[in-house]
């Protein structure tokens, strides 16, 4: 008998790319999203979709005639500037949403949940560089503060009521289905501004005019981060990451150079909540999920690219 996985907010970018990888496993795939900001589109026809809002008390329904083996948790508001503006709305969706799902997972017999936190925010300006899973926590948004409360809430949840997870840290994940809007989409802000041939906004601190440091991994390389953490990583932490540093504005020549043009950005100064530099260190997943990216930048652009030319031409 095939195991079922819901996966919430599985019709967005990060979540649509996971149900596909389990669909292509032998996996049978539950989505629920309430299409804020992903697509139908990004969804397989053989994925059993419900659109409900993550908060809502119908989601117990949704478990009880479902019955998943695992529920992989993608559904989040993931906009860190958002968070400060209105942080009782991000409470509302990260914090509330989440413990709606823990709940549901437990009176209907969830066997492990996989949560996924952000190693992007939650060490703040960390002590450690590149930050491994045992850097101390210093969350300095609300997004952040939020994210690492839902850890806290996954762990109180194993520690009362048995229930098995793994917790996943992305970095900065980009690729295909990524939507251009916010601080998180950044890659495909650029990408869809120069093929428009608008020049996009370039963030940086006054003192550092290449833009903050933040490590980059493809999409494709998180998606088999999820796959792993089906059956390893039990009761643990990991980062998802490369490990590699990347200026913003190497990042905007590199997909700049790919398009084969020289316009410019224009320069902006840093939005609340922006961080000078984020690095994960990732030999974690490395020795215990089986796990490291495949991926290098210039690759993962390239497909990228080409995913949102594709785009522009069945327009």
């Amino acid at each position: 008998m095939k195991r079922k996985i819901l996966i919430t907010g599985g019709a967005g970018f990060i979540g649509s790319n996971v149900a596909d990888a389990y669909l292509a496993d032998g996996y049978e795939v539950v989505v629920v999203d309430d299409l804020s900001s992903g697509s139908l589109e990004n969804l397989d026809s053989r994925v059993k979709f419900y659109q409900l809002n993550i908060c809502s008390p119908a989601l117990e329904e949704i478990f009880s005639r479902e019955k998943p083996d695992v529920v992989n948790h993608h559904a989040a508001q993931i906009s860190v500037p958002y968070s400060i503006e209105n942080p009782i709305n991000d409470a509302e969706i990260n914090l509330k949403g989440f413990l709606n799902v823990l709940q549901c997972s437990v009176k209907h017999g969830v066997r492990k949940v996989i949560l996924i936190s952000s190693g992007g925010a939650i060490y703040g300006e960390a002590e450690e560089y590149p930050a491994s899973e045992n850097c101390p926590l210093n969350p300095l948004s609300i997004y952040a503060i939020h994210k690492l409360t839902s850890e806290y809430y996954v762990r109180f949840f194993q520690y009362q009521y048995n229930l098995t997870y793994t917790i996943l840290r992305y970095a900065n994940v980009y690729g295909p289905r990524q939507v251009a809007q916010s601080e998180a989409g950044v890659v495909s802000i650029f990408i869809e501004k120069l093929l428009h041939n608008q020049a996009p906004m370039l963030y940086a601190y006054p003192d550092e005019p290449e833009g903050m440091i933040r490590d980059y991994v493809y999409v494709k390389d998180v998606v088999r981060a999820n796959v792993a953490a089906l059956d390893k990583g039990d009761n643990d932490v990991f980062n998802i990451g490369t490990g590699q540093e990347t200026t913003t504005s190497f990042l905007y020549r590199t997909i700049a150079w790919q398009l084969g043009t020289d316009l410019r950005p224009i320069p902006g100064p840093p939005r609340k909540g922006d961080l000078r530099r984020s690095l994960l260190d990732c030999s974690k997943a490395f020795k215990e999920l089986g796990w490291s990216p495949l991926y290098t930048l210039d690759a993962g652009i390239r497909e990228t690219i080409e995913f949102f030319k594709n785009k522009e031409s069945l327009k």
